[in-house]
């Protein structure tokens, strides 16, 4: 008999359990068979769930309190937790949790529906160890447990039409980042570009008008809550208008689409250009985003009153046919598509290690965290392997646009020559050399404040034009 009523979904599944299964069968099987009759199912009887199927590295729950489906999630991790805990890091067994409340039908024996799918989706974002709820959900607990959960930000996932508020909650939470007061003023809004795909884009702060051009990963709401992009996008918002979007692939725009290119990546930005009503604006390129930035100056010189580029390069790695570019290229897809969000650290240290060598702990972690959630591991080797073949030297060489360039002198993502060669290519652009290694500049360094003393200089002078 077909059954529909309001529901708390709890999704678990296994980390790594194909990886963990394969290094020793008996023992996974063993040590799994241990918590699922010591801990995992008692603890769903004792707050008042149902199971209602199980595979081989996770189960599905039902119950009737979003408060109970809450209480017994963290019991389980917490168990699980002291029950790994002598186990290596390699070995170790852990699990992810989504849970979700929602309209749920019960046909025999079974569940369906969008509630389930949305759990689903919520136990793929959370850390190892954790557990992602839904907004509702939150809203239902908040008063009623003391426990803390950390806002993730409104998320796209897969299959599911709108963006979706997460909550999370880990075994070790960090201290929560308060976020910027002008953060609170910026609304997420949604325009269509040319071949059907939603872009999300959001404006913040007043002034002379400010595009940035997508880079490596965005999330237009999660980055407020970044040690490294909170502040940058603070100073930048002080007296500009600060217009961003997360590109295709990622954040809260279309996941599954059909083309991520560079041509693609322009159509996008003319779509936001249009939904701002913008007429003409300075335009801002991060890494990759410079090769974007310059090609839609390009084309729309009317529109672009000046250029900013940082850490620029105009051809990828893989456009030079360098077997350096090529072989770090091969491991980053190995790493991407063996490693996007696994608990073993070499993974995404592979990453930090270039991108951010002399940052903090806590802001490699965030890096990776953002990473994670941001896009899957299929949308982030189609970015990379964009980025690696761009090529905007021909561009560059043809535009006449006020350009400062800016470059960290140890850069070890994308090397200072290459960022010297943007500024040779392009008629009259200024280069500034800025001190430090890291791929992104840090609030507390030196070469922040330099950053945008320069910036705001060079604004001043032509970003209102």
């Amino acid at each position: 008999m077909i059954e529909r009523r309001l529901a708390a979904v709890l999704v678990a599944d296994m980390v790594g359990y194909s990886r963990l299964m394969e290094d020793n069968e008996l023992d996974v099987l063993t040590r799994q068979k241990s918590h699922r009759n010591e801990l995992i199912d008692p603890e769903i009887i004792r707050n008042r769930g149902k199971i209602i199927k199980t595979t081989g590295d996770g189960l599905l729950a039902e119950f009737s309190s979003a408060q109970d489906a809450v209480k017994c999630a963290i019991g389980i991790q917490r168990g699980i937790s002291d029950r790994e805990a002598h186990q290596n890091d390699d070995r170790r067994i852990q699990y992810r949790v989504g849970i979700n409340l929602g309209d749920v039908v019960f046909d025999d024996g079974d569940i369906f529906g969008d509630g389930v799918n949305v759990a689903a989706r919520l136990e793929g974002l959370a850390e190892p160890g954790g557990v992602c709820i839904s907004d509702i959900v939150h809203q239902t607990i908040l008063d009623r447990l003391n426990e803390p959960f950390r806002d993730m930000g409104s998320q796209r996932v897969k299959n599911i039409s709108r963006p979706i508020r997460v909550w999370q909650w880990t075994p070790n939470a960090s201290v929560v980042r308060t976020i910027p007061k002008v953060a609170l003023r910026q609304r997420v809004q949604f325009t269509t570009s040319s071949d059907g795909t939603q872009i999300a884009w959001a404006s913040v702060g007043d002034g002379p008008p400010v595009l940035k051009a997508p880079n490596w990963m965005n999330h237009i709401e999660f980055e407020w809550k970044s040690p490294i992009w909170a502040p940058f996008l603070s100073e930048f918002a002080r007296d500009n208008q600060f217009i961003r979007f997360d590109q295709r692939g990622n954040g809260l725009s279309d996941w599954d689409v059909e083309r991520i290119d560079v041509e693609a990546m322009i159509e996008d930005m003319e779509a936001v250009v249009e939904a701002t009503g913008l007429k003409r604006f300075a335009l801002f390129g991060l890494s990759q985003g410079a090769g974007f930035s310059v090609r839609y100056a390009a084309r729309h010189p009317e529109q672009v009153s000046c250029l900013i580029l940082f850490g620029s390069f105009m051809k990828g790695g893989l456009a030079r046919d360098n077997p350096a570019a090529k072989a770090y290229f091969e491991t980053a897809e190995m790493m991407i598509r063996n490693g996007w969000g696994s608990t073993n650290p070499s993974y995404r240290e592979f990453f930090t290690s270039n991108f951010m060598p002399d940052a903090s702990r806590e802001v490699r972690n965030s890096w990776d965290e953002m990473q994670r959630i941001s896009s899957n591991a299929e949308n982030a080797i189609r970015i990379q392997e964009m980025n690696m073949f761009i090529d905007s030297v021909g561009l560059a060489k043809e535009i006449n646009i006020p350009t400062l360039v800016l470059h960290m002198s140890g850069d070890r993502v994308v090397p200072l020559s290459w960022g010297r060669e943007t500024a040779r290519l392009i008629r009259g652009a200024r280069f500034v050399e800025l001190p430090g290694n890291d791929h992104s500049i840090l609030e507390g360094q030196p070469c922040f404040e330099m950053f945008f003393e320069e910036v705001r200089a060079f604004l001043n002078e032509h970003g209102s034009h």
